[in-house]
């Protein structure tokens, strides 16, 4: 019987020569994705509305990677970032939309400006980045993967969090719907549903907050970064190539 292989081994760089932008990868999650990209090969335009942050952590990365601001909510600033990272390095292959922050309170106590600058960051600010990205791919014609961050939130919903769990709930519609969208063109839009990762955001919950949010993991332990970077090398691969309108949960199991 003769040897099979998957012409993957320990040598592969499975992003060589193509181009990733991570958008809210100054630090955090973004910077974990932006940093595992990195070492597949990819070249990596971090950006983060912190200018300052995104240079420096593209600095820490190596001279072929480099930092750019971003208000993601801005749809100017946003198809200036796809069009200079297309004038630059003439190509576009992978895009993150990770850019989010929260703004946690109960529905009775939470300001509607609280609600609309969530929303605005993590939906407005996804499909922007989707459409920017989907558009410079099909004038690229080399087809890509456009990778967008929801999270467990967006499931099971989270109380203090509707904002938060609304935003990354449409984020899961927004990419199914794009996923049939721009299929035709050799695109390919996934998402990523993290659960509880070891984040600044986690580690700042109280002890008893952690506890109880344990119980519910089924693996019994928090996420590391690096395991959703993992996966976004994964979506960003051929790997990954008939895959489009999935969500991969990152949860440890969790589900309620």
């Amino acid at each position: 019987m003769g040897e099979t292989t998957t012409g993957i081994g320990p040598e592969a760089v499975l992003l060589t020569g193509r181009t990733a932008i991570v958008t809210g990868a100054g630090q955090g999650l973004g910077l974990s994705i932006a940093t595992a990209l990195a070492a597949f090969g990819a070249d990596v335009v971090i950006a983060d509305i912190d200018a300052a942050l995104a240079e420096r952590a593209a600095a820490a990365l190596g001279a072929r990677h480099r930092g750019a601001r971003c208000d993601v909510t801005d749809p100017d600033e946003v198809q200036r970032l796809v069009g200079a990272t297309v004038d630059e390095t003439g190509r576009l292959d992978v895009m993150v939309n990770n850019a989010g922050f929260t703004r946690d309170k109960t529905m009775r106590k939470m300001p509607v400006e609280d609600f609309d600058a969530v929303i605005a960051v993590h939906l407005k600010g996804t499909w922007l980045g989707t459409r920017a990205a989907a558009d410079a791919m099909r004038g690229l014609g080399r087809g890509g993967s456009i990778i967008n961050m929801s999270s467990i939130s967006g499931k099971v919903g989270n109380p203090g969090q509707t904002n938060y769990s609304a935003a990354k709930a449409g984020i899961v519609g927004l990419t199914k719907a794009a996923a049939k969208e721009v299929g035709f063109a050799g695109i390919r839009v996934n998402a990523l549903m993290p659960g509880l990762i070891e984040t600044k955001m986690v580690a700042d919950m109280p002890e008893e907050v952690r506890a109880a949010r344990l119980v519910d993991v089924p693996l019994g332990r928090f996420g590391l970064p690096s395991e959703v970077a993992g996966a976004a090398v994964f979506l960003a691969s051929d790997l990954s190539s008939y895959l489009t309108g999935v969500v991969i949960e990152i949860a440890g199991g969790r589900h309620t």
